[in-house]
C-alpha cells in the first residue's frame, strides 16, 4: 500500500512500484496502464499524482504515452532516444497469420518464475507452478544426500566427470518406473537433464534448425513457447480440447508447413487438465509417421496422474516419440534432475547435445534420488501428496464457486483453469497490489490474446481472503 508518512512522496512511491513491476517483466512491454482517472481510484490518491508518476516513468523510458490511447509498457533494451527514432522511421507493421508465422513470444513469459524469486507477500501464491514447500518437505531426501556424502564415496564420483548420459543407476531406476506407466525403455535409452525444460532443449537443439515449424498446444507453458522463439522457430498453436489436440487442425498444418516437431502435455495438460484419449493418440502418431515429425510427450505431471492415463510413447513404443519427465513438482524444485527416453538412433545425437550445453549432470544429486525411486520412498511420498491435493482441490473448488466463478475445464491435478469474466492481464495488476501473484490466460497463448480465463494452483488458493479479494476486484472491474 501507499503510504503518506513514507519519505518518499506518493508519486515516487507509485512510479516506484510501477518501475519495479516493468522491471521485472510482471508488467510485459506493450502492456497498457491504468487510465490516470482508474489508476487514482484503485489506488487511492488524486489525479494529480497518478501524472505525476507517469511522467517519471516517462522520464526513465521505462513507458511511451500514446495519443488519444494512454500510457503503455515499451521494450527497454532501447534508450529513450533511440525508441524515439525507432518511432518515426518505422513502417507500420502489416498484420501476421496468426497460425503459422515467426513472432515474438510473450515477454513475460518468466514473469511468473521471477514472482516466485522476488517473493511477492507472504499470502500463497494463486499463479504459482509449483507445490508449496511444506508440502514437498521430506526426511528422505537428506537420508539419501547423506548416503553418498562420506569421503570415500564422494571423492569416487566428484574428482571426475561423470557419465554422460547421467548415473546409471538413476538411469535404471527410471526405466523401471516408466514401465509402471507402460512406456517401455531401457537405461541405455534414457539421457539425465538439468530438469525437463532441460530436455526439452536438448529434443529442440538437435532436432530443429532456426526457422523451422513447431507444432505446439494452445493455451500450454509460456515458456516453451518463448524458449522455442528464442531458438528462431516458427509456432504453430494447436487447439487443446478435452480429448486432445485438434486433429484437423494438425493435418492441415502438416499438410502445409512440413512442421518437424510437436510439442505435448498429453497427460494433466497445463493448464487446462485435460487428459488424451486413445483415438487421438493413435491419430497423432498416424499423423508424425505420414508427415515425418517427432512428437515430444512433456509427462511433468506424471506423479500426479493416474498410471492408466493414456500416453503417446506407451502406444508404439519410443518410435518417433520422445518421452520427457522430472522430479521438480513432486520432490524438489531446487535439485534440478530430469531425464529423456527416445528412439535408439536419436540417442547419441541427443547425447551430443547434451555434452555440448552442460558436459554432464551431478552425480550427488542424481545417486540420492536413485536411491530414492529403489528403496519406493518416491512413490509412497507421491501417494501423500495425490491425497493431500485431492483434499485441497475440493476446498478450492467449493470456496471458488461459493463466490460465483466457474471452471472453464473439469477440475483435476495441481491445476484449475477458471473463468473469470474480465481480462485477467488487468485483474493480474490489480492482484499484485493486494499481494497476490496470477497467471492471467494470456500468457498460455503463443500470441499475447487478451483472456478472462486464468490459472490457478488448488494447493494455494486455499483461504476465502484471496477468493473475497478476487470477487470484489472482478466486480470493480466489471464496472468501471
Amino acid at each position: 500500500m501507499l503510504m503518506k508518512s513514507s519519505a518518499q512522496s506518493l508519486t515516487e512511491q507509485l512510479a516506484a512500484r510501477f518501475a519495479q513491476r516493468i522491471r521485472d517483466r510482471l508488467l510485459a512491454p506493450g502492456a497498457r496502464l491504468p487510465s490516470v482517472r482508474q489508476c487514482a481510484q484503485q489506488q487511492g490518491v488524486s489525479p494529480s499524482t497518478v501524472v505525476g508518476a507517469y511522467d517519471q516513468l516517462l522520464a526513465q523510458g521505462l513507458v511511451e504515452a500514446r495519443r488519444n490511447r494512454g500510457f503503455f509498457v515499451r521494450e527497454t533494451s532501447q534508450t529513450p532516444a533511440e525508441f524515439a527514432r525507432a518511432r518515426s522511421k518505422a513502417p507500420a507493421a502489416a498484420p501476421q497469420p496468426a497460425d503459422a508465422s515467426p513472432h515474438r513470444a510473450p515477454l513475460n513469459a518468466t514473469a511468473l518464475i521471477r514472482g516466485m524469486f522476488h517473493g511477492i507477500s507472504d499470502k500463497p501464491q494463486p499463479g504459482m507452478g509449483v507445490l508449496p514447500q511444506d508440502w514437498l518437505q521430506t526426511t528422505f531426501l537428506a537420508s539419501a544426500v547423506r548416503r553418498f556424502c562420506n569421503a570415500k564415496d564422494l571423492n569416487a564420483f566428484s574428482l571426475q566427470y561423470g557419465e554422460p548420459a547421467g548415473d546409471a543407476g538413476l538411469r535404471r531406476a527410471v526405466a523401471h518406473k516408466l514401465k509402471t506407466v507402460a512406456v517401455q525403455a531401457t537405461p541405455e535409452q534414457i539421457i539425465t537433464t538439468l530438469g525437463a525444460t532441460h530436455a526439452l532443449d536438448i529434443v529442440s537443439r538437435t532436432l530443429l534448425r532456426a526457422g523451422d515449424y513447431v507444432m505446439v498446444e494452445e493455451p500450454g507453458w509460456a515458456v516453451e513457447f518463448a524458449r522455442l522463439d528464442a531458438l528462431g522457430m516458427r509456432i504453430l498453436p494447436v487447439p487443446r480440447r478435452a480429448d486432445g489436440p485438434d486433429l484437423a487442425v494438425m493435418a492441415r498444418y502438416a499438410a502445409e508447413h512440413a512442421p518437424k516437431l510437436f510439442v505435448s502435455v498429453s497427460v494433466l495438460h497445463n493448464p487446462t487438465g485435460f487428459c488424451l484419449n486413445p483415438a487421438s493418440a493413435h491419430r497423432i502418431l498416424q499423423l508424425a509417421n505420414q508427415y515425418n515429425f517427432h512428437v515430444v510427450e512433456d509427462d511433468t505431471y506424471s506423479h500426479f496422474a493416474p498410471e492408466h492415463a493414456t500416453r503417446l510413447c506407451a502406444l508404439y513404443g519410443l518410435q518417433r516419440t520422445i518421452y520427457v519427465g522430472g522430479f521438480a513438482k513432486i520432490l524438489a524444485p531446487n535439485w534440478r534432475v530430469g531425464y529423456l527416453a527416445a528412439p535408439p538412433q536419436l540417442v547419441e545425437q541427443l547425447l551430443d547435445t547434451k555434452l555440448l550445453s552442460t558436459l554432464t549432470t551431478p552425480a550427488l544429486l542424481e545417486k540420492a534420488l536413485a536411491w530414492c525411486l529403489e528403496q519406493g520412498q518416491i512413490r509412497r511420498h507421491a501417494e501423500r501428496i495425490r491425497q493431500r491435493l485431492d483434499g485441497a482441490r475440493s476446498r478450492s473448488v467449493a470456496l471458488a464457486q461459493a463466490h460465483g466463478f466457474v471452471f472453464a475445464a473439469e477440475p483435476v491435478g495441481i491445476f484449475g483453469w477458471l473463468e473469470t469474466g474480465v481480462d485477467t492481464d488487468a485483474l493480474s495488476q490489480r492482484m499484485l497490489d493486494e499481494g497476490y501473484l496470477l497467471a492471467p490466460g494470456a500468457l498460455f497463448h503463443a500470441r499475447r490474446t487478451p483472456s478472462s480465463l486464468m490459472r490457478i494452483n488448488f494447493a494455494t488458493t486455499q483461504e476465502p481472503l484471496f477468493w473475497n479479494t478476487l470477487q470484489r476486484l472482478c466486480a470493480e472491474q466489471s464496472r468501471a
